[in-house]
């Protein structure tokens, strides 16, 4: 770029963008919570948030591509700092809390999310500036942002882009507001006898979950039907068979034998994905970590000047400003000990809890940057790291506290634990997203340290929010198996999967009762997955592959979350070959994604205003209506529903793409 170009006036970091980015935050993480307690993913809102800026900002008209940039990255803390759910419902579960309290949540995605964004910022030039990564979700973003700013025909997507947004919210948000009504069925499921044992499928209608699955795409959404496979084709079957049949439903048996049993089975198969995926990126993400300080080194010693498009927040304010969050890290963790039973153990306690947030954040800061750089910020097994995470610091705690006896000791700690790797997390999930929003950066002619700051931004509205969500939710529904569960009577709660699993992984480590016999199962039949995966990849010259985390989770999770996934990565896959030979066939691709980023957000911010309504009226299902049909009927209308929503609105965006003219 020129010096000429360089200098020239623009619009980047703007108040009206800032807000708008904030607004935008606000929306897209209550939807990111209540999607991930219900099933345990989350989707990316960078493309979203982009396309709505760009249509709202082109009132104006100093409106920039790079003002637009700041807006989207700002909202993409929604997409990140909302997985730290994964991980805090494990403390209304276990009885530690009865209600989510502000302060301990809100400092905890504070302290973790900014880290996030700090230890990021050196690793930039290696790994996007001079790196070949992929970046699929920067990337693509960069071209929404281009093409939404740079002609008439991208100011026609943006409209459409927009309006396909609405109409994806608004169908998806009178589906569940039907499903809520009790017209449709809230799940399609079938169990049966198989031979000696039992088996079956479940599918929740949900048009959010089909939009996650069209959003992650078919390489994910062929592991996850893999995983149902696994578990429910060969695993459920099988150990329900190894078991007498009880007094009640095969529904019933079956579910049971996969919640006490094969779930375990595929925690294993996560973490030991996890584990190999860390140590297959060890010697980038070290390469990456020492390239950085070297260029570093030498922009100081030769003290050329920077280029804006390479200024970053400078290194030693990003470490001063590591360093000093490193107090009220641990203001948040003595204070989280205060009172309980083990106030005398919190000087070794919360100087664990600060190294481990220091080291082990910047391991999982470094591994999930490079690993969004590979395969995006979506498909990075956050699930994986978690599960490290939580096993890591359960047994740090476990140790400093074997020596202190009483009934509420091991609660306490195994809380401790929790809160710990929630910090952990927070640091890992922003990291995951700061660096795929720099490559969008890179590609938009952006100012690196405005987008930092822009993050940071984000991530103080995230944290804000979540707490208030979240305790919403715990009110109106609350969380299966919590100790404290004093919600509406009659409400369904809510799963929390991935809270599940990380706290009772904490319990059995620092209880010494964790089921290691069906873990070690579980990791056996992951070791297997990684060849499958590596012979796949090789094969066909990296054409194919079967990600293994991808087939764990769908092991894991119950088949009525993952089953509507699979349908949607298939639905996604084929109107994506259909529209390829048009003339317009990216940007029908495009508006494919915004209407299936719509269903989850409908969704989603439909429940959220449901749990409103629940908790002020008192009543588990404030919309039924007296003339409900028979639940199979319910069944009949959702599918119906459910196929003429989907294909309707893919037809209507494959049209409006054909109309923009190139």
């Amino acid at each position: 770029m020129s010096s000429d170009a360089a200098a020239t006036p623009r619009s980047e970091f703007t108040t009206r963008g800032v807000l708008l980015g904030i607004a935008i935050t606000v929306i897209f993480t209550m939807a990111q919570v209540y999607l991930g307690l219900k099933v345990g993913l989350t989707f990316a809102t960078s493309i979203p948030a982009a396309v709505i800026s760009m249509a709202l900002l082109r009132m104006f008209r100093t409106g920039t591509i790079q003002e637009n940039n700041i807006v989207q990255t700002i909202a993409s803390a929604a997409g990140t700092l909302s997985s730290v759910i994964f991980v805090l419902p494990g403390l209304l579960m276990i009885g530690w809390w009865s209600k989510v309290p502000f302060l301990a949540t809100f400092g905890a995605c504070l302290v973790g999310g900014i880290l996030g964004v700090m230890y990021t910022i050196p690793l930039r030039r290696a790994l996007v500036t001079n790196s070949d990564l992929p970046y699929p979700e920067g990337v693509a973003a960069a071209e929404v942002l281009k093409v939404g700013t740079g002609s008439r025909a991208g100011a026609a997507e943006g409209q459409a882009g927009l309006v396909a947004v609405v109409l994806g919210t608004v169908a998806s948000a009178l589906f569940a507001a039907l499903a809520a009504a009790k017209i449709f069925a809230a799940e399609v499921a079938g169990y049966f006898k198989a031979g000696a044992g039992a088996t079956g499928l479940g599918a929740s209608s949900s048009l959010a979950l089909m939009g996650a699955g069209h959003l992650m795409g078919i390489t994910v959404g062929v592991a996850m039907f893999a995983g149902l496979a696994i578990a429910w084709g060969v695993l459920v079957p099988v150990m329900t068979s190894l078991h007498p049949m009880p007094d009640v439903s095969v529904a019933k048996h079956a579910l049971t034998v996969w919640k006490t049993e094969v779930r375990f089975m595929g925690a294993g198969v996560i973490g030991a994905a996890a584990i190999w995926t860390l140590g297959k990126l060890a010697v980038p993400i070290w390469s990456g970590l020492v390239s950085a300080f070297e260029a570093n080194k030498a922009r100081k010693v030769d003290g050329a000047v920077i280029p804006r498009t390479e200024q970053d927040i400078p290194i030693n304010v990003v470490g001063l400003v590591s360093l000093l969050l490193l107090a009220p890290a641990g203001w948040f963790l003595a204070h989280f000990l205060t009172g309980g039973p083990i106030t005398s153990l919190a000087a070794p306690l919360v100087a664990i809890g600060i190294g481990y947030v220091l080291v082990a954040g910047l391991l999982a800061a470094a591994v999930c940057g490079y690993m969004a750089g590979l395969i995006g910020s979506s498909n990075s097994p956050v699930s994986g790291i978690a599960i490290l995470t939580v096993l890591g610091a359960s047994l740090m705690v476990g140790v400093v506290g074997r020596g202190v006896i009483g009934p509420d000791i091991a609660k306490a700690l195994v809380a401790y634990a929790l809160y710990v790797t929630t910090m952990v997390l927070a640091v890992a999930v922003v990291a995951n997203d700061n660096l795929q929003d720099l490559k969008t950066g890179q590609l938009v002619d952006a100012t690196p340290w405005k987008q930092q700051v822009a993050l940071v931004i984000g991530v103080v509205a995230g944290a804000i929010v979540i707490p208030f969500v979240l305790e919403l939710l715990n009110q109106s529904n609350g969380f299966s198996g919590a100790a404290n569960l004093n919600t509406v009577a009659g409400a369904t709660p809510l799963d929390a999967p991935q809270a599940t699993l990380i706290s009772t992984l904490a319990k059995g480590v620092i209880a010494h009762d964790l089921n290691w016999t069906l873990l070690g199962y579980g990791a056996l039949i992951g070791l297997g997955l990684v060849l499958v995966d590596i012979v796949l990849r090789r094969s066909s010259k990296g054409r194919f592959s079967l990600p293994p985390l991808g087939v764990g989770l769908a092991i894991y999770l119950p088949s009525a979350v993952t089953a509507p996934v699979v349908v949607g990565a298939l639905a996604g896959w084929i109107y994506d070959k259909v529209v390829a030979k048009d003339r317009m066939a990216e940007p029908a691709k495009r508006l494919g994604v915004l209407v299936a980023s719509g269903f989850i957000v409908g969704e989603s911010l439909f429940n959220v205003a449901l749990a409103v309504l629940i908790v002020a009226t008192q009543k588990a299902s404030p919309l039924e209506v007296p003339f409900a049909p028979p639940e199979h009927v319910g069944m009949i209308f959702a599918l119906i529903a459910a196929v003429v929503v989907v294909v309707g609105l893919y037809g209507w965006a494959r049209k409006s793409a054909n109309k923009i003219q190139a």
